[in-house]
């Protein structure tokens, strides 16, 4: 009797883990944008709503906007002018920019669909405009790149797999961890072309690329000794970017 209930549950689990499968399968395109297959499952329309629904959450975590209009105008001119004169112009998203009224949390980010923040902790330590081009078309990259309705399909396929290795032997944490390493090494893929594309970006637009690799010695610099090794974060260590960074500024140069 026994084995016939573990036999039923593996049955039980092998269906949900083809269910997941196919449906994920089913959920691969091509960015048009990047040639990249991902895996999709929300369109560009849904992606605009939730940043749109988000976004004043995301804000009154960090303080509201900065007070400042002169800076906002500034963060908002950098980063349509990045937009219009690239790729971006054609996408189907909505960007916005903003200027977060935090003073400690050196950071800058995208919600889906376009709506864009940078911190004024950050905002503060950059040295000249090109750099605020470099963070912002870092984080067009990420929108255009469609790199959390890609982590939002994902996750949902591996808690997927994770349900069925659950209810099929008893393997439900295994799968889970595999898939979180998983998604973690993808996090590391998003940055290293969000960093590529806002090169291209940043070129297109006439700023000086090679501002980048000091917008990652800033980071590297608020990060300090104590910074988390690489394997331990979902953004790789400032030192392999800026290789990555110097390589995306040969290649577009040379074409």
């Amino acid at each position: 009797m026994r084995g016939r209930n573990l036999k039923y549950r593996l049955l039980i689990g092998l269906a949900i883990a083809a269910f997941f499968f196919i449906k994920r399968c089913n959920q691969q395109e091509v960015n048009p944008y990047t040639g990249r297959t991902q895996t999709i499952s929300m369109t560009p329309d849904k992606e605009i709503a939730i940043g749109l629904q988000n976004a004043p959450q995301m804000a009154q975590q960090h303080g509201g906007l900065y007070p400042n209009t002169q800076y906002q105008a500034l963060v908002e001119s950098v980063g349509n002018k990045l937009v219009n004169s690239s790729i971006a112009k054609d996408t189907p998203y909505r960007y916005e920019f903003h200027l977060l009224n935090d003073d400690r949390t050196i950071n800058a980010f995208a919600l889906p669909g376009g709506q864009i923040f940078i911190t004024y902790a950050l905002f503060s330590k950059l040295e000249n405009e090109d750099q605020l081009a470099g963070v912002l078309g870092h984080e067009i990259g990420h929108v255009l790149g469609r790199h959390s309705a890609e982590r939002i399909a994902e996750s949902e396929y591996w808690q997927g797999l994770a349900t069925a290795g659950s209810v099929g032997a008893d393997m439900g944490g295994l799968v889970s961890g595999i898939g979180q390493q998983k998604l973690l090494t993808n996090g590391r893929g998003d940055e290293l072309e969000s960093d590529d594309l806002g090169v291209k970006f940043m070129i297109d637009a006439g700023y000086n690329p090679e501002e980048m690799i000091g917008v990652m010695e800033i980071l590297k610099a608020a990060a300090g000794p104590n910074r988390r090794p690489e394997f331990q974060s979902t953004h790789p260590d400032p030192e392999n970017r800026i290789d990555k960074i110097r390589e995306s500024i040969r290649k577009y140069r040379s074409q």
